[in-house]
């Protein structure tokens, strides 16, 4: 499995994906105004285009059926948005994009960080698994964000 970059031409698909996998998220934190949720195509297209995000994909013939978001800051890489269509999940697409998110960052970056909700159990089963650990939580709502972080490990 090998992830591509998707332009900006496909926010719109994008913007399906994310909604349906984050419903899931939204049932499981009793709350359908999480900001994945509320995000618009103006906002999708916006980051698609930006220089600064990456968006990673994968596709089962023409359909995207798992995503992720990555800003570099100084030597953090941010991600965000990771999302597989509930339809696919299981397969193992979450952790194929991250770990292709992480092997694709500049070699400048010396750690990874993202957050889930608290109640996002498959997510936060998914990074703990792969070396990511909470680092401090913080209001969302009714529901608390869940911070965590990982150490590069040297190359």
């Amino acid at each position: 499995m090998t992830p591509e970059l998707l332009p900006e031409s496909a926010a719109g698909e994008l913007l399906t994906l994310q909604r349906a996998a984050f419903l899931i998220e939204a049932r499981a934190h009793h709350d359908l105004d999480l900001p994945p949720l509320l995000e618009t195509l103006d906002q999708v297209r916006a980051a698609l285009a930006d220089p600064a995000v990456t968006v990673w994909g994968f596709r089962d013939g023409a359909r995207i059926v798992a995503a992720v978001r990555v800003v570099v800051r100084g030597e953090v890489a941010e991600l965000g948005r990771l999302v597989v269509a509930p339809d696919r999940q299981g397969e193992g697409f979450g952790t194929a994009l991250l770990l292709a998110a992480e092997a694709a960052a500049p070699p400048a970056v010396t750690g990874f960080r993202l957050t889930t909700g608290e109640f996002s159990a498959g997510p936060l089963r998914l990074y703990t698994r792969h070396g990511y650990r909470e680092t401090h939580r913080s209001p969302e709502g009714e529901h608390q964000l869940v911070h965590l972080a990982k150490v590069r490990e040297a190359r």
